[in-house]
């Protein structure tokens, strides 16, 4: 009698398994993430997400809508850490109590005290150990032109810094790019990009401050808002004030 080798058939990959495409997108909940998944989507990976909590004041918020955009779609992975070590370090108004979100300044050429300490760094290990576990070819990471304005660690720069560094760090045989496609684009050229992939905003979120709704005044609120106006669409989160931003 043959045996049935069924269940070792069904672990075997297809030749389409065996052959796709591979990235882990770090999935922060943001209309920068988002974006940034569907162009790895457009791009032909099968997506493993990674979302990280580090004690943020909107992490609740975050995470939903993380959750909605892996289900949008159909992640082959969602890995959602746990980690406080940021908060505890301090030094940030995103994770320290005792600190207050200031508002807006988008003329301001001072680093925010929104900057979270070397956290993408942080981020990035993370998801380059998540990626070469997976056998992925990518790690992808939506930080762009106005981010690195103000965040060391948004710089181009540093993003081929620390690919240098996973080529070293990482197994002979692990090839694994640091993708970072908007990189040198603008809010507004994300807003563009994700209205032409159909990312759905609704499900994005990225106030400093509230769950909900958004304040409309820090920030990542006025940069966002600016973007919306400057293509033309209404961005679909609900605001508690919505000031005018674009020229």
């Amino acid at each position: 009698m043959t045996p049935d080798n069924s269940e070792n058939a069904d672990a075997t990959p297809t030749d389409d398994e065996a052959n796709e495409k591979r990235a882990v997108v770090l999935l922060s909940g943001g209309m920068d993430s988002a974006t940034t998944a569907y162009e790895a989507k457009e791009r032909g990976y099968e997506l493993h997400f990674l979302h990280t909590s580090y004690g943020q004041k909107t992490e609740t918020r975050e995470y939903d809508c993380a959750t909605k955009l892996a289900e949008e779609l159909g992640a082959r992975d969602f890995l959602h850490i746990e980690t406080d070590h940021l908060k505890r370090i301090g030094a940030s108004s995103l994770t320290d109590d005792a600190m207050a979100v200031a508002d807006a300044d988008t003329e301001s050429e001072e680093i925010p005290d929104t900057y979270v300490p070397f956290r993408n760094a942080n981020l990035l290990s993370m998801a380059v150990s998540y990626a070469e576990a997976n056998d992925c070819e990518a790690v992808f990471v939506g930080a762009h032109s106005e981010d690195y304005a103000g965040y060391p660690d948004c710089r181009p720069e540093f993003f081929e810094a620390f690919e240098a560094m996973v080529d070293v760090g990482t197994k002979p045989e692990t090839e694994l790019s640091v993708e970072v496609p908007f990189v040198n684009d603008s809010k507004t050229d994300i807003a563009e990009r994700g209205v032409e992939l159909g990312v759905p905003f609704e499900h994005t979120w990225s106030c400093y401050r509230a769950e909900e709704p958004a304040c409309g005044t820090c920030d990542s609120c006025a940069y966002r808002l600016e973007a919306f106006q400057n293509v033309g669409v209404r961005d679909p989160i609900e605001y508690a004030e919505r000031p005018r931003y674009a020229d």
